[in-house]
């Protein structure tokens, strides 16, 4: 019985842990509160490029900092995230073998000087084709996984 006891709390302490690594952020965008998490079930930190180039890129870590390489190459530090529930469940629109997602980010700064646009979220679209195995940043930046 006693093993039974210490099997069942490591158990309730170890889903405790597990749930407590999923980290919820409160946004707001356009005076209306959105909540995002960098974990939804897939391997979508890494790094995105359009189909057959090395530049722009996009790189999304798991701490959800990033990097937003722009048309003309400049590059940017972002924060990012997925579109989820205030319990951490993420937003998605299932289709035919694939989800759409609300993907937000906005430019960090490292230095301290704040400027005015940056507190201002972007909006854009981040989808998973699971026959193709890849997730694609607004249908263009592209990166292959492995379940």
């Amino acid at each position: 019985m006693k093993n039974f006891t210490l099997l069942l709390a490591a158990l309730v302490l170890g889903a405790v842990q597990s749930y407590a690594q999923i980290k919820v952020t409160k946004i707001k965008s356009d005076n209306k509160v959105h909540y995002i998490a960098t974990v939804i079930g897939y391997p979508i930190t890494g790094l995105y490029t359009y189909v057959n180039q090395i530049e722009p890129t996009t790189i999304l870590n798991e701490d959800g900092t990033g990097i937003m390489q722009n048309e003309d190459l400049t590059k940017e530090t972002i924060i990012w995230g997925i579109e989820c529930s205030e319990s951490g469940i993420p937003i998605f629109k299932e289709g035919f073998n694939s989800a759409s997602y609300s993907l937000w980010y906005k430019k960090s700064s490292a230095a301290s000087s704040k400027a005015a646009d940056e507190d201002e979220w972007t909006l854009q679209s981040f989808s998973i084709h699971y026959d193709k195995k890849k997730m694609y940043i607004s249908g263009e930046r592209v990166k292959e996984y492995i379940e």
